[in-house]
């Protein structure tokens, strides 16, 4: 089903729990080994590409539009990609936001609000996330 909704092969190796939610779908890609659980939200417009041996959290949220901040342009629309790099954690209740990278082994807290690139190997936390410590 979730084929269907992206228009691409899902592997095998992929595991999403229910319910699942996206405003679009045809904008995510996904990796292989991934794992998404349930209550996950992905606004997608303006892409989200999830890379190999993700995981994410339940109730996480990614996020790749943004409306305008200019009140006569505010139902414009502003697409960002969202890419979450290899082996990355995504917490639950995690929320990133357009434009964001969320770098290889990088761990992001349950909660945390995300609106700048994260770092590979580092875990962040907090509104707005952090750097916390490095990993490894």
């Amino acid at each position: 089903m979730v084929s269907e909704i992206i228009g691409d092969p899902v592997a095998y190796t992929i595991e999403i729990r229910l319910p699942f939610y996206s405003d679009y779908g045809r904008n995510i890609k996904l990796g292989e080994r991934v794992f998404i659980n349930a209550n996950v939200m992905m606004v997608d417009l303006g892409g989200i590409t999830i890379e190999d041996d993700v995981l994410i959290g339940p109730g996480a949220y990614l996020i790749s539009v943004n409306h305008q901040l200019d009140p006569h342009h505010r139902k414009e629309l502003e697409l960002k990609p969202v890419l979450i790099k290899k082996n990355a954690w995504i917490g639950a209740k995690a929320t990133i936001l357009p434009g964001v990278t969320v770098g290889e082994n990088a761990v992001v807290a349950a909660g945390a609000v995300v609106t700048k690139d994260v770092p590979a190997n580092t875990v962040v936390a907090g509104m707005p996330a952090k750097v916390i410590k490095k990993i490894g």
